[in-house]
């Protein structure tokens, strides 16, 4: 059983920082490529970026060059940066193996003006 646990979210004003954290249980971490998703209020889930097992990486458009994520297969963990935070990254932010269908309980990130 898959399951994921996301840490590090809180309340930032504008151009602050944050990393977020995820451990993952119940897979082979190191073969699977993780991802970091969001919801904001009202919005449907968004990818945010993912990382392959080979350490290959894509981000939306909207965070690319402030937003970096990374991983540790000996930890099972994979990590978001998130620098020069606007408002408009508020949102619920959530972990997932790509291969499989399940969700953590998310993290909540507020970036206040």
């Amino acid at each position: 059983q898959v399951q994921l646990v996301e840490s590090g979210g809180g309340l930032v004003q504008a151009g602050g920082s944050l990393r977020l954290s995820c451990v993952a249980s119940g897979i082979i971490f190191n073969i699977n490529t993780m991802a970091w998703y969001r919801q904001a209020p009202g919005k449907q889930r968004e990818l945010v970026a993912a990382i392959t097992s080979g350490g290959s990486t894509n981000y939306a458009d909207s965070v690319k060059g402030r937003f970096t994520i990374s991983r540790n297969n000996a930890w099972n963990t994979v990590y978001l940066r998130m620098n020069s935070l606007k408002p408009e990254d508020t949102a619920v932010y959530y972990c997932k193996v790509q291969a499989f269908g399940s969700w953590g309980q998310g993290t909540q990130v507020t970036v206040s003006s």
